[in-house]
Protein backbone atom coordinates (compact mmCIF):
# COMPACT_ATOMS: atom_id res chain seq x y z
CA UNK A 1 0.00 0.00 0.00
CA UNK A 2 1.26 3.46 -0.91
CA UNK A 3 1.83 5.89 1.95
CA UNK A 4 1.38 9.64 1.44
CA UNK A 5 1.99 12.55 3.74
CA UNK A 6 -0.43 15.45 3.74
CA UNK A 7 -0.66 18.80 5.49
CA UNK A 8 -3.82 20.46 6.73
CA UNK A 9 -4.58 23.82 5.20
CA UNK A 10 -7.12 26.49 5.81
CA UNK A 11 -9.59 27.53 3.14
CA UNK A 12 -7.71 30.22 1.27
CA UNK A 13 -8.11 32.59 -1.64
CA UNK A 14 -7.29 31.64 -5.22
CA UNK A 15 -4.08 33.66 -4.97
CA UNK A 16 -2.90 31.64 -1.96
CA UNK A 17 -3.89 28.39 -3.68
CA UNK A 18 -1.89 29.32 -6.78
CA UNK A 19 1.11 30.14 -4.57
CA UNK A 20 0.74 26.70 -2.96
CA UNK A 21 0.83 25.06 -6.40
CA UNK A 22 3.87 27.13 -7.37
CA UNK A 23 5.69 25.73 -4.32
CA UNK A 24 5.12 22.16 -5.59
CA UNK A 25 2.00 21.19 -3.66
CA UNK A 26 -1.43 20.01 -4.84
CA UNK A 27 -4.51 21.24 -2.97
CA UNK A 28 -6.88 18.42 -1.98
CA UNK A 29 -9.94 17.66 0.09
CA UNK A 30 -10.68 14.64 2.30
CA UNK A 31 -14.34 13.71 2.81
CA UNK A 32 -16.62 10.82 3.83
CA UNK A 33 -17.27 8.87 6.99
CA UNK A 34 -18.34 10.50 10.24
CA UNK A 35 -15.74 13.26 10.14
CA UNK A 36 -16.20 16.59 8.41
CA UNK A 37 -14.43 17.56 5.23
CA UNK A 38 -10.75 18.34 5.67
CA UNK A 39 -8.71 20.58 3.36
CA UNK A 40 -5.21 19.27 2.83
CA UNK A 41 -2.23 19.65 0.48
CA UNK A 42 0.09 16.94 -0.89
CA UNK A 43 3.57 17.34 -2.26
CA UNK A 44 3.43 16.78 -6.03
CA UNK A 45 6.64 14.75 -6.33
CA UNK A 46 5.44 12.24 -3.69
CA UNK A 47 2.31 11.34 -5.66
CA UNK A 48 3.51 11.87 -9.23
CA UNK A 49 4.31 8.20 -10.01
CA UNK A 50 1.03 6.67 -8.82
CA UNK A 51 -0.99 9.62 -10.12
CA UNK A 52 -0.07 8.74 -13.73
CA UNK A 53 -1.06 5.07 -13.42
CA UNK A 54 -4.31 3.74 -14.89
CA UNK A 55 -5.35 2.29 -11.53
CA UNK A 56 -4.91 5.47 -9.48
CA UNK A 57 -8.64 6.06 -8.95
CA UNK A 58 -9.12 2.46 -7.79
CA UNK A 59 -6.10 2.22 -5.47
CA UNK A 60 -6.51 2.43 -1.71
CA UNK A 61 -3.85 4.72 -0.19
CA UNK A 62 -2.74 5.29 3.38
CA UNK A 63 -2.80 9.02 4.02
CA UNK A 64 -0.83 10.49 6.91
CA UNK A 65 -2.42 13.81 7.90
CA UNK A 66 -0.33 15.46 10.59
CA UNK A 67 0.58 12.06 12.07
CA UNK A 68 -2.91 10.56 11.86
CA UNK A 69 -3.09 7.69 9.35
CA UNK A 70 -6.24 6.67 7.53
CA UNK A 71 -7.16 4.74 4.40
CA UNK A 72 -8.47 6.78 1.52
CA UNK A 73 -9.55 6.25 -2.07
CA UNK A 74 -8.87 8.86 -4.80
CA UNK A 75 -12.17 9.80 -6.43
CA UNK A 76 -11.38 12.67 -8.79
CA UNK A 77 -8.44 14.62 -10.18
CA UNK A 78 -8.67 18.07 -11.82
CA UNK A 79 -6.04 19.09 -14.36
CA UNK A 80 -4.97 22.43 -15.76
CA UNK A 81 -6.28 22.81 -19.32
CA UNK A 82 -3.01 24.33 -20.58
CA UNK A 83 -0.19 22.64 -18.66
CA UNK A 84 -2.10 19.36 -18.00
CA UNK A 85 -0.71 19.43 -14.45
CA UNK A 86 -2.88 18.21 -11.52
CA UNK A 87 -4.40 21.16 -9.66
CA UNK A 88 -6.81 19.43 -7.22
CA UNK A 89 -7.55 15.92 -5.87
CA UNK A 90 -10.59 14.55 -4.02
CA UNK A 91 -10.00 11.74 -1.49
CA UNK A 92 -12.76 9.65 0.12
CA UNK A 93 -12.27 8.02 3.49
CA UNK A 94 -12.50 4.22 3.36
CA UNK A 95 -14.90 3.08 6.06
CA UNK A 96 -14.88 -0.61 6.94
CA UNK A 97 -18.11 -2.37 5.97
CA UNK A 98 -19.15 0.20 3.37
CA UNK A 99 -19.35 -0.50 -0.34
CA UNK A 100 -18.00 1.62 -3.15
CA UNK A 101 -18.51 1.69 -6.92
CA UNK A 102 -15.29 2.09 -8.89
CA UNK A 103 -13.88 1.44 -12.36
CA UNK A 104 -11.08 -1.12 -12.34
CA UNK A 105 -8.62 -1.39 -15.28
CA UNK A 106 -8.34 -4.64 -17.25
CA UNK A 107 -4.89 -6.18 -17.80
CA UNK A 108 -4.12 -8.96 -20.28
CA UNK A 109 -1.31 -11.43 -19.71
CA UNK A 110 0.36 -14.32 -21.59
CA UNK A 111 -0.31 -12.79 -25.00
CA UNK A 112 2.70 -14.65 -26.39
CA UNK A 113 1.08 -17.96 -25.34
CA UNK A 114 -2.16 -17.39 -27.23
CA UNK A 115 -2.43 -19.67 -30.32
CA UNK A 116 -4.78 -17.19 -31.95
CA UNK A 117 -2.39 -14.25 -31.58
CA UNK A 118 0.50 -16.42 -32.76
CA UNK A 119 -1.39 -17.11 -35.99
CA UNK A 120 -1.86 -13.42 -36.66
CA UNK A 121 -5.10 -12.86 -34.76
CA UNK A 122 -5.92 -9.47 -33.24
CA UNK A 123 -6.83 -8.79 -29.61
CA UNK A 124 -9.97 -6.66 -29.83
CA UNK A 125 -10.46 -4.92 -26.46
CA UNK A 126 -14.09 -3.97 -25.91
CA UNK A 127 -13.71 -2.69 -22.32
CA UNK A 128 -10.45 -1.35 -20.89
CA UNK A 129 -12.14 -0.76 -17.53
CA UNK A 130 -14.99 -2.54 -15.75
CA UNK A 131 -17.19 -0.85 -13.18
CA UNK A 132 -17.43 -2.90 -9.98
CA UNK A 133 -19.29 -2.68 -6.71
CA UNK A 134 -17.14 -3.95 -3.89
CA UNK A 135 -16.40 -3.61 -0.16
CA UNK A 136 -14.20 -0.64 0.68
CA UNK A 137 -11.64 -2.91 2.31
CA UNK A 138 -11.53 -5.36 -0.62
CA UNK A 139 -10.99 -3.26 -3.74
CA UNK A 140 -9.06 -5.07 -6.52
CA UNK A 141 -6.27 -3.11 -8.19
CA UNK A 142 -7.14 -4.57 -11.60
CA UNK A 143 -8.85 -7.39 -13.46
CA UNK A 144 -6.38 -9.90 -14.91
CA UNK A 145 -7.35 -11.91 -18.00
CA UNK A 146 -5.16 -14.84 -19.02
CA UNK A 147 -4.93 -15.25 -22.80
CA UNK A 148 -3.13 -18.60 -22.58
CA UNK A 149 -4.64 -21.26 -24.93
CA UNK A 150 -7.15 -18.82 -26.46
CA UNK A 151 -7.56 -19.17 -30.23
CA UNK A 152 -9.10 -17.05 -32.98
CA UNK A 153 -12.81 -16.60 -32.38
CA UNK A 154 -12.53 -16.71 -28.58
CA UNK A 155 -14.80 -14.30 -26.69
CA UNK A 156 -13.89 -13.26 -23.14
CA UNK A 157 -16.97 -12.40 -21.08
CA UNK A 158 -17.31 -11.14 -17.52
CA UNK A 159 -18.62 -14.55 -16.44
CA UNK A 160 -15.21 -16.08 -17.25
CA UNK A 161 -13.38 -13.62 -14.97
CA UNK A 162 -12.72 -14.65 -11.38
CA UNK A 163 -13.50 -11.69 -9.12
CA UNK A 164 -12.66 -11.34 -5.41
CA UNK A 165 -15.24 -12.24 -2.81
CA UNK A 166 -18.25 -9.91 -2.64
CA UNK A 167 -17.06 -8.04 -5.71
CA UNK A 168 -19.64 -7.83 -8.50
CA UNK A 169 -20.00 -5.88 -11.75
CA UNK A 170 -22.56 -3.10 -11.75
CA UNK A 171 -24.00 -4.49 -15.01
CA UNK A 172 -26.00 -7.54 -13.99
CA UNK A 173 -28.62 -7.91 -16.73
CA UNK A 174 -26.26 -9.46 -19.31
CA UNK A 175 -22.99 -11.35 -19.66
CA UNK A 176 -21.07 -8.55 -21.39
CA UNK A 177 -17.95 -9.03 -23.51
CA UNK A 178 -14.59 -7.64 -22.37
CA UNK A 179 -12.43 -8.70 -25.33
CA UNK A 180 -12.27 -11.03 -28.32
CA UNK A 181 -9.55 -12.55 -30.49
CA UNK A 182 -10.49 -11.69 -34.05
CA UNK A 183 -9.21 -13.15 -37.30
CA UNK A 184 -6.50 -11.13 -39.07
CA UNK A 185 -7.63 -8.67 -41.70
CA UNK A 186 -5.69 -9.11 -44.95
CA UNK A 187 -5.92 -6.41 -47.58
CA UNK A 188 -5.03 -7.72 -51.03
CA UNK A 189 -3.42 -5.31 -53.44
CA UNK A 190 -4.87 -5.23 -56.96
CA UNK A 191 -2.85 -7.30 -59.37
CA UNK A 192 -0.79 -5.40 -61.88
CA UNK A 193 -1.51 -6.16 -65.57
CA UNK A 194 1.14 -8.42 -67.05
CA UNK A 195 3.43 -6.70 -69.53
CA UNK A 196 3.51 -8.27 -73.00
CA UNK A 197 7.03 -9.47 -73.68
CA UNK A 198 7.76 -10.51 -77.31
CA UNK A 199 9.21 -13.97 -77.75
CA UNK A 200 12.87 -14.25 -78.65
CA UNK A 201 13.36 -13.63 -82.39
CA UNK A 202 9.79 -12.41 -82.85
CA UNK A 203 10.83 -8.79 -83.27
CA UNK A 204 13.09 -9.61 -86.25
CA UNK A 205 10.47 -11.83 -87.79
CA UNK A 206 7.79 -9.16 -87.50
CA UNK A 207 10.12 -6.65 -89.10
CA UNK A 208 10.82 -8.98 -92.04
CA UNK A 209 7.17 -9.88 -92.56
CA UNK A 210 5.80 -6.41 -92.14
CA UNK A 211 8.39 -4.58 -94.24
CA UNK A 212 7.63 -4.06 -97.98
CA UNK A 213 10.11 -5.78 -100.32
CA UNK A 214 12.65 -3.45 -101.85
CA UNK A 215 12.66 -3.29 -105.61
CA UNK A 216 15.68 -4.97 -107.12
CA UNK A 217 16.66 -6.66 -103.93
CA UNK A 218 17.87 -10.21 -104.09
CA UNK A 219 16.42 -11.13 -100.76
CA UNK A 220 12.79 -11.05 -101.91
CA UNK A 221 11.27 -14.43 -101.29
CA UNK A 222 8.81 -15.94 -103.74
CA UNK A 223 5.53 -17.25 -102.61
CA UNK A 224 5.26 -20.95 -102.22
CA UNK A 225 4.61 -22.73 -105.55
CA UNK A 226 5.56 -19.74 -107.74
CA UNK A 227 8.74 -19.22 -109.69
CA UNK A 228 10.72 -16.23 -108.73
CA UNK A 229 9.92 -13.25 -110.96
CA UNK A 230 12.51 -11.11 -112.57
CA UNK A 231 12.69 -7.52 -111.72
CA UNK A 232 10.19 -5.60 -113.85
CA UNK A 233 12.61 -2.76 -114.38
CA UNK A 234 15.40 -5.04 -115.69
CA UNK A 235 15.38 -4.76 -119.50
CA UNK A 236 17.03 -7.31 -121.74
CA UNK A 237 19.16 -5.95 -124.53
CA UNK A 238 17.97 -6.76 -128.08
CA UNK A 239 20.37 -9.17 -129.71
CA UNK A 240 21.63 -8.20 -133.30
CA UNK A 241 20.40 -10.44 -136.11
CA UNK A 242 22.95 -12.74 -137.85
CA UNK A 243 21.32 -12.19 -141.27
CA UNK A 244 22.33 -9.21 -143.32
CA UNK A 245 19.61 -7.13 -144.79
CA UNK A 246 19.00 -8.10 -148.43
CA UNK A 247 18.41 -5.51 -151.10
CA UNK A 248 15.55 -6.17 -153.47
CA UNK A 249 16.52 -6.29 -157.25
CA UNK A 250 15.04 -3.60 -159.40
CA UNK A 251 11.95 -4.66 -161.14
CA UNK A 252 12.23 -5.29 -164.95
CA UNK A 253 10.12 -3.09 -167.22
Amino acid sequence: MNNLKALKRTVSTSGQTNKLRAEGFIPAVLYGGENSNTHISIEKKSIKNILNSDSFLSTVLELDVDGKKQKVLPRDVAYDVISDEPIHIDFMRVVAGSKVTIEVPVNFENQSQSPGLKRGGVLNIVRRKVELKCPAENIPDNIIINLNDLDIGASIKISSVKLPENVKPTITDRDFVIATIAAPTIIKEPEKPAEEVPAEGAEGAEGAEGAAPTEGSEGVKAKEGEAPKKDDKTKTKEQPSDKKSEKKPPEKK
